[in-house]
């Protein structure tokens, strides 16, 4: 079995770091600000077999002509799961893809270089929020962001799956940069907005755990508020759903290793039995409107492996956490097999769907671009669509009333005064000159004081004139789904690294940004050899 780490087979993604480029795989971490490596001290002598291999590659920072090291600092990551680590951070060139294949390239990009096994390979984060070393005062850029600065990508957005081992022969990841794969996933018109906590943007309340068809209760103390979040493999749940998930599956959690093990006998069992469990979101704790996502055995049946556990070396392991409090609630890696995420940080929200599986769908890609808030603003004005809405033009046109009604009463108050005046005239000129005032204010009566039309009395203009700045309509804010596929081009990193040119139409609807996107799927990885030498100290 291909193993990429030792808590099972994950899908790797290709890196290039450093200058001369140095090819590293990685994992996707979807709550990481910033990339990580394995550094040298990573494969210490007489560790395990084909060490290097197994850990996708080292990052030697010695020799990359561009590293500028920082400190070591805490990663700041994970640390309510207990999994925070520390690393030699710095700043490099990292580039997307093999060495050859031409991809873009970013520079002074936020690499930490580590050791410990608490992540057995590296991993690139997706969150595009800065990171802070020292100071809050001198925030450095995500990769995301120097990718979205450098124009390689249309907007701070992403689709990603973790891609499985037991569907068609194995389906490998998918992640796409700054939009996402029409073709890896059954589309939804269910949003949900990042939560307020922008270290737990990726929230959702799970209303429901359901296994044999919905008959058996996973989840008996209801609603829980949980993070989806790739850095981990395992799904965290409340200790009462983990005691339900026990008695359903028959699984023992082992003190020893804080893992549930599974032995032969049991593996066996479950694989025959081939249960299933659904997991209901919604962007509410009752009610709503819902998704469910649900997950074959085979999405539980994972190996772990050395040096998480030791005589053995290996083991069936069920990947569920008994959760200590409500922040370690966490629907991770596991979860991503079967569930495709598009996070979308131009617009402040993110889709869950369930994953495609037809082989002769996800063959080929069919790439959507999600495009830049402003990008989007420029499109739908040039298209006639940055008008004002129609509430808009309401609240305009009530405006213009009022402002008529108002001019109007105080020209008629003005009119009626002067006429007034003009009359106390008139009777004392006719009382002089014998009534010739009074027939010549007949014939000019309320001339001065007759206004032009309204329209001209406002300076002219229609009423779209009056606008406020144009603001989004709901249903270009609330999904990735609702923006026009055809208005970006893209390129497709697959394994041959081809370049496809652009969409229709990409220069004029674009608006000469000449923004692509890229897909980056995922790819077999490295076999984990037996491992016979112990675990040393971290």
């Amino acid at each position: 079995m291909l193993i990429g780490s030792p808590d099972g087979p994950w899908s790797s993604f290709a890196l290039q770091v450093g200058t001369a480029a140095q090819d590293v795989r990685v994992q996707i971490s979807t709550a990481s600000t910033f990339t990580w490596t394995i550094g040298a001290s990573g494969c210490p002598s007489g560790y395990v077999d084909n060490c290097v291999d197994s850990r996708g590659g080292l990052f030697l920072t010695n020799e990359s002509l561009t590293w500028v090291p920082n400190s070591i600092f805490s990663f700041d990551l994970e640390d309510n799961l207990g999994r925070d680590t520390t690393g030699n951070a710095g700043f490099d060139t990292v580039a997307l893809g093999w060495q050859g294949s031409g991809a873009p390239t970013v520079d002074h990009s936020i690499v930490f270089n580590i050791a410990d096994s608490q992540y057995w390979i590296g991993e690139m984060g997706l969150n595009p929020r800065p990171t802070n070393f020292t100071t809050f005062t001198d925030p450095q850029l995500s990769l995301m962001q120097l990718l979205k600065n450098n124009n390689t990508i249309p907007s701070l957005s992403y689709g990603y799956t973790a891609g499985n081992q037991y569907r068609n022969d194995k389906v490998f990841g998918s992640l796409v940069l700054g939009g996402y794969d029409q073709n890896r996933f059954t589309s939804t018109n269910l949003t949900f907005p990042f939560y307020e906590d922008i270290s737990r943007d990726l929230l959702v309340n799970v209303q429901a755990v359901t296994t044999d068809s919905g008959a058996t209760n996973l989840l008996p103390g209801g609603t829980i508020s949980a993070f989806i979040d790739s850095t981990v493999p395992e799904i965290w749940l409340p200790k009462d759903a983990c005691t339900a998930f026990e008695d359903a599956f028959n699984l023992t959690w082992s003190s020893d290793y804080s893992r549930y093990l599974v032995n032969s006998t049991q593996h066996e069992q479950l694989t025959a039995a081939a249960p299933e469990v659904t997991f209901k979101l919604s962007p509410s704790t009752t009610g709503g409107e819902s998704i469910s996502i649900t997950l074959p055995y085979g999405a539980f049946d994972l190996q772990v492996q050395f040096p998480i556990v030791e005589n053995p070396n290996s083991s069936y392991y069920f990947p569920l956490m008994r959760a200590a409090n409500d922040s370690q609630y966490t629907l991770g890696r596991t979860f991503l097999q079967e569930a495709y995420i598009i996070a979308d940080y131009e617009r402040s929200n993110f889709t869950i769907a369930p994953c495609e599986w037809s082989s002769t769908v996800i063959a080929n890609s069919d790439i959507k671009s999600i495009l830049t808030v402003n990008e989007t603003l420029a499109e739908n004005k040039s298209s006639g669509g940055g008008g004002i809405s129609g509430g808009a033009i309401g609240g305009v046109v009530v405006g213009i009333v009022a402002v008529i009604a108002i001019l109007g009463l105080v020209l008629w108050l003005l009119r009626r005064r002067k006429q007034g005046e003009k009359k106390r005239i008139a009777e004392l000129e006719a009382k002089e000159a014998g009534g010739a005032a009074k027939d010549s204010d007949s014939n000019n009566e309320g001339k001065p004081f007759i206004s032009a039309p309204i329209g001209g009395e406002l300076g002219g203009g229609e009423i779209h004139e009056l606008n406020a700045p144009y603001k989004q309509q709901a249903a270009e804010m609330d999904s990735p789904y609702k923006l026009d596929p055809n208005k970006a081009g893209y390129s497709e990193m697959d394994g041959g690294q081809e370049y496809f040119g652009p969409g229709k139409n990409f220069a004029h609807e674009m608006q000469g940004s000449q923004q692509p996107i890229f897909e980056m799927p995922g790819s077999d990885v490295h076999e984990m050899p037996s491992h016979e030498a112990e675990r040393p100290g971290k």
